[in-house]
């Protein structure tokens, strides 16, 4: 069994990096540690540049269709993974989860149809409703001892008779929140009941942390099987999103056939070569690199538990259950909005998502990215510490 270094430091600077050259357009300054777009700063799993190796052997990169065995790897995977077998004939390629969105909401709604999200949630949720002319309605989370629980009395209130979609981020961003079985079941009977469609986002789903098992939201019913839309990618968890890789899995044919359709018509069907081989390589291949990138990104969850609890403790972390996104309530430092996220950038100097662009409930808040080597979990730490007592 080889082992991997996560240790490892990797300049990714000059590389069109997005966490790290693009820190001048977003934080107005270089000079600090980028803890904020949601890659890795570890090396990409071997077996996806060997897979990749391989297919530039041959001298011509032409049109290339989606390998035969695509969707039978992904089911296996998700199987073996998640307890869910999806059939291939559910499934289709999609190129990249943030436009799945987008197109979800294009072809199961009109201008003007109300869209359920459940913030704080991923940004590109409130963007894909409102850039595309629908009703953006919230129906915002609550912290129950520590983590994020739905609002069931609220979303009963929400949902009207012009209520179409209700985007579902499982497992939560920001909040690493793996959603249990009974919260799955009882929203998609609700939203079943009321004739609205679930698109479930899924891309942490291979990245639940201390031997818990992340709970496909179609696998929990048969209101769920039938009312939603899930969309999976190897791209998070083996950080590859440059290769744009994703997929979608829809029992209904109905909602399938729809989408389906709209992909087609629009050319965006297929995907390329390069991502083709990583994603099949990844599901043959990765899972030795992705659980010791899981316990190694646990360690650094564990340390900012603890340093903070130890050292900064008015900043409360919220332990993700999935995921390598810690969102940190900065709530006690009595610091508001923008003063907060200057005080981050400008006197702690470590660049992290202002919890505001998640919306309401995301107040006080900051999203911090842990996935990188431990040294820089440290020293962003110890500039915490040192930041602060200067106050």
């Amino acid at each position: 069994m080889k082992t991997y270094d996560f240790d490892e430091q990797i300049d990714r600077c000059g590389t069109g990096c997005v966490k790290y050259d693009q820190r001048q357009a977003t934080f107005g300054t270089d000079d600090l540690l980028p803890m904020w777009v949601a890659d890795m700063d570890f090396r990409t799993p071997d077996c996806v540049f060997d897979a990749i190796r391989r297919r530039m052997e041959h001298p011509i990169l032409g049109y290339t269709s989606l390998p035969a065995d695509y969707f039978r790897v992904a089911a296996r995977w998700i199987t073996e993974r998640h307890g869910w077998t999806p059939r291939e004939e559910w499934m289709g390629f999609l190129p990249g989860i943030v436009p799945g969105l987008s197109f979800a909401v294009q072809v199961f709604t009109e201008p003007g149809d109300e869209v359920v999200v459940q913030p704080p949630v991923y940004h590109p949720f409130l963007h894909s409703v409102e850039r595309n002319g629908r009703t953006l309605v919230f129906n915002p989370l609550r912290i129950v001892d520590g983590r994020w629980e739905m609002d069931f009395d609220d979303l009963e209130r929400k949902l009207t008779g012009h209520t179409r979609l209700l985007i579902l981020c499982n497992p939560h961003n920001p909040g690493g929140r793996l959603w249990p079985r009974d919260t799955l079941v009882r929203l998609a009977r609700l939203c079943a009941e009321r004739g609205v469609t679930v698109v479930s986002d899924e891309i942490h789903a291979d990245m639940a942390l201390g031997g818990r098992r992340h709970i496909p939201f179609a696998s929990v019913c048969d209101e769920a099987r039938d009312h939603s839309i899930t969309y999976m990618s190897p791209s998070k968890s083996f950080n590859m999103p440059g290769l744009i890789t994703s997929y979608y899995i829809i029992p209904n044919p109905g909602l399938r056939n729809r989408l389906a359709a709209f992909l087609e018509k629009s050319e965006l069907n297929g995907g390329n070569i390069f991502a083709y081989e990583a994603t099949r390589a990844v599901y043959l291949h990765g899972r030795e690199w992705l659980d010791q990138m899981l316990a190694y990104v646990q360690g650094n969850i564990d340390l900012v538990a603890r340093f903070l609890a130890e050292r900064v403790p008015a900043i409360r972390p919220m332990l993700p259950e999935a995921s390598f996104l810690v969102f940190l309530d900065c709530r006690g430092l009595g610091m508001e909005g923008d003063d907060l996220q200057r005080f981050f950038i400008e006197r702690v100097k470590v660049g992290m998502n202002d919890g505001r662009m998640f919306g309401p409930g995301g107040e006080g808040f900051l999203r911090l990215n842990v996935a990188c080597p431990r040294s820089t979990v440290e020293e962003a730490l110890r500039r915490m510490e040192a930041a602060i007592a200067e106050r």
